[in-house]
């Protein structure tokens, strides 16, 4: 278990997707740089949100020439029962025994309480993001994983080098999408 930094290498890792079997990370990222969108699992209202939003504004990576790639503590079943007739215009990794988040390092907090954090910005950009998530009637769904699992970003160049490493201290604390894209 390592925390990736930037300059490191992202792992060629064999995956699972939604759809896929035995994918490696080469073959998703198809020589382009890659946001790797690391989340809980899709059953979680707030995860399934930002795939939701990743989804309705994926045009803007398209433009920057970006690829994004969703990872999740996902059952790929579980995963396509969820999103129906959805489809999806990037890949979102199953990973059922969480092999990817330990590799990287990517800890789940010590307690719920630990997962909201006590930071007062970072618990209103929560409170504002539940809200757009009841909003547009999202309801939680089947429990995967590790339920304390914190989030994880990494944009990484097409050889996989790793040019931004963003591993948060609560739910909360992850760039929004607009935040993404003036990184990108």
């Amino acid at each position: 278990m390592q925390k990736l930094k930037i300059g490191d290498k992202m792992p060629n890792f064999i995956c699972n997707t939604v759809y896929e079997k035995n994918k490696t990370f080469d073959s998703l990222i198809d020589q382009k740089k890659t946001v790797f969108w690391v989340l809980r699992y899709i059953g979680c209202t707030v995860c399934r949100y930002d795939v939701y939003l990743l989804s309705k504004r994926y045009n803007e990576f398209q433009e920057k020439g970006v690829w994004v790639v969703v990872v999740m503590q996902s059952d790929p079943a579980v995963a396509r029962e969820s999103l129906g007739e959805e489809k999806l215009p990037f890949d979102i990794v199953c990973d059922t025994d969480m092999a990817i988040y330990k590799a990287l390092d990517i800890q789940p907090a010590k307690s719920m309480e630990d997962l909201l954090g006590d930071d007062p910005a970072d618990l209103a950009k929560f409170e504002t993001k539940r809200a757009a998530v009841k909003e547009s009637g999202f309801t939680h769904g089947k429990y995967e994983g590790d339920e304390k699992q914190l989030p994880a970003l990494f944009i990484v160049a097409p050889d996989r080098t790793v040019i931004y490493a963003h591993y948060a201290k609560n739910i909360a604390d992850m760039p929004t999408i607009d935040e993404l894209l003036l990184l990108l």
